[in-house]
């Protein structure tokens, strides 16, 4: 938005009650001159749609599940607020005519359908849903090469941003920072053991229950290789994971002169939120600046993909490519779920996952209904899994 008196930038938040959406509204919270919330979606949080609705006086609400729509909190949407249920509903909120940026915060599979409907309408799509990218890469891609598409992950907006200006060809490799969450350093047997609770007490991030898990596991990692992959148009081994406790460094880009540009800030989400939704141009931000004559050290280490094996399954998936990422997403939200639910031990995350892929005929991929006939199967192979491991 250059020009000084321009519209504000008309946004849909889907999944606004989660860590991103909530992150989200704050950075629109605190720009009402350039950012109005024209729309909203929850799953089942109704409460929190409606004080956000209310707040900032949105024209259109979806929640996804339907056995919701009747709670009595929806009544105090604010008067002349559209409302509707179901996955269609937040799938359409994307394209509606009075949307101009559409965030996709919603976790996991389900985030897909949305963000292929909000590129194929013209929509800029501000989007932390990797999943979406993972498992539909090969039909999202196609749709985003004229740059409507702006990753929201930290570390891909880290890339995203060193490489404004630059030739993709001259990429010689990715440097993806991980943090290595709460386990790093523990061998397979210590993991064998470790509670939930321990798995959801994440040393730099405050993020949602499913991703949290993930970042135990390494599988998040795993997920943002393979998403890497599609976004930069990198071979999955050119796409190097690299250990980094203080979470300063966001991710490097590495080129063929041998020069590696990094971005670097603090752990605070609301910037990668703000940079795509003002990307060209950078605003007043409000996170905490680090005062680098002061911070701690940056340390460097190398990812343990034999330890955290869900980390080596994704790379496999990932140089597979077709329905393989699909399959394995799949498996991964079941188990992950069982995990914390107290069905599975943390490392039979892994062996869920590995179970699922070796059954799976890697197919290309053609169509979203091919994909959502893969992750159905894939999920009644997950669920067996899970009830074979705790027999």
């Amino acid at each position: 938005m250059s020009e000084k008196n321009a519209r504000p930038l008309r946004v849909a938040v889907l999944g606004c009650s989660g860590s991103i959406g909530t992150q989200t509204l704050d950075v629109c919270r605190r720009h009402p001159d350039r950012l109005r919330v024209v729309a909203l979606s929850v799953n089942s949080s109704t409460d929190a749609l409606v004080a956000a609705a209310r707040e900032f006086g949105v024209r259109h609400a979806a929640v996804a599940d339907p056995a919701h729509v009747s709670d009595g909190a929806l009544d105090g949407l604010p008067e002349g607020c559209s409302l509707a249920s179901g996955a269609d509903a937040v799938t359409e909120l994307a394209t509606l005519d009075d949307v101009d940026v559409v965030v996709n915060a919603l976790v996991g599979f389900s985030g897909m359908h949305a963000g292929y409907a909000a590129l194929r309408a013209g929509k800029t799509l501000a989007y932390a849903n990797k999943e979406s990218i993972v498992v539909g890469g090969d039909l999202i891609m196609p749709l985003a090469r004229e740059g409507r598409l702006i990753p929201v992950d930290s570390e891909h907006s880290a890339i995203f941003q060193c490489l404004v200006g630059e030739s993709p060809s001259s990429v010689r490799r990715i440097w993806l920072t991980c943090s290595g969450g709460p386990f790093y350093g523990r061998t397979r047997a210590e993991l064998e053991g470790v509670t939930a609770a321990q798995a959801l007490a994440h040393p730099t991030w405050t993020m949602g229950a499913k991703i949290t898990i993930d970042c135990a596991t390494l599988m998040n990692k795993g997920l943002e290789v393979i998403e890497a992959h599609h976004l930069f148009d990198q071979p999955i081994d050119a796409v190097r994971v690299l250990v980094h406790r203080q979470s300063r460094i966001h991710s490097m880009v590495e080129f063929a002169d041998g020069v590696v540009k990094a971005q670097l800030g603090s752990s605070d989400m609301r910037a990668p939120i703000q940079y795509a939704l003002s990307y060209p141009e950078r605003w007043e931000g409000f996170v905490e600046r680090v005062d680098w004559c002061h911070a701690d050290p940056l340390t460097f280490g190398e990812a343990d993909e034999a330890t955290f094996g869900c980390l080596a399954l994704a790379r496999e998936a990932g140089r597979a490519g077709g329905t393989l990422p699909c399959a394995m997403n799949a498996a991964n939200e079941v188990a992950n779920a069982s995990f914390r639910q107290g069905m599975c031990s943390f490392l039979d995350i892994e062996r869920v996952v590995r179970r699922v892929m070796d059954e799976t005929r890697v197919e290309r991929v053609e169509s979203l209904e091919q994909l959502d006939e893969v992750d159905a199967r894939s999920r009644e192979r997950a669920r067996a899994a899970v009830a074979e491991v705790r027999s």
